[in-house]
């Protein structure tokens, strides 16, 4: 991911399988990136967009891999923002649509960097907070599990079965995560946001009320006011 600004998480898959195909591969391409080698990475951050801006974030992806983005607007302005997705080939898969959430998904990649923007531009004086997640999954790397187990003799083609079944139920339960903890951010905002709107506007109102009960006090007092001047001379 190239994004100095940005911060994020990685989440891998704990599978001991993961672990082992990343040690063999480790030495023999050892100037490959370590993200790149990796059977499966999940990323889950949020970023803030500044007003009239468009950041771009840029993810590799193996060929034939699963790649998946989806945004979410979490506090900001409207509530909405532009998203774009494009293919590494240049061509924009997911045009631009403003929304307070987006997805793209590509089940067979033709590898390369994927370009995910957020834009903003719409949005001249707002700063938005925006949750992304990106998931890529190469299903390609039990293949190749499963052949080195075949050339040992080791009938292991169930065992992987269940396994690539089980990644990919842990795949769809990491995304509906991610779209549910998105959902109690932006609830939780709003929550906020109408607390401080009724607790503001509530002062205001009593401020209001005070100051009017003082006036109307003051004016029934000065109705009952006699001078002492005045009844002096009616003596």
């Amino acid at each position: 991911m190239v994004k100095s600004s940005a911060t994020f998480v990685a989440c891998f898959v704990p599978t001991f399988v993961f672990f082992c195909i990343l040690l063999c591969e480790t030495g023999a391409q050892s100037t490959v990136p370590w993200y790149e080698n990796l059977p499966a990475v999940a990323m889950d951050y949020k970023v803030h967009i500044d007003p009239g801006k468009e950041d771009c974030y840029y993810q590799y992806v193996n060929p034939g891999a699963t790649f998946y983005v989806s945004f979410q607007v979490v506090r900001g302005g409207d509530g909405m923002a532009g998203f774009a997705v494009r293919h590494p080939s240049g061509q924009i898969v997911h045009p631009y649509q403003w929304k307070p959430n987006s997805e793209y998904q590509d089940q067979t990649s033709t590898g390369g960097y994927y370009s995910v923007c957020i834009d903003n531009q719409f949005s001249r004086f707002a700063g938005k907070l925006v949750n992304i997640y990106i998931t890529v999954v190469r299903y390609d790397m039990w293949e190749k599990y499963t052949k080195e187990i075949d050339e040992l003799n080791m009938n292991m083609e169930n065992f992987t079965n269940t396994i690539v079944t089980v990644d990919r139920n842990i795949n769809d339960i990491l995304q509906y995560q991610h779209h549910s903890r998105a959902r109690e951010a932006w609830d939780f905002n709003l929550l906020q946001d109408n607390n401080t709107y009724v607790v503001r506007w509530s002062i205001i109102q009593i401020i209001v009320i005070m100051a009017t009960t003082a006036v109307q006090v003051y004016f029934v007092r000065k109705l009952f006011d006699i001078k002492s001047g005045s009844s002096r001379s009616r003596i």
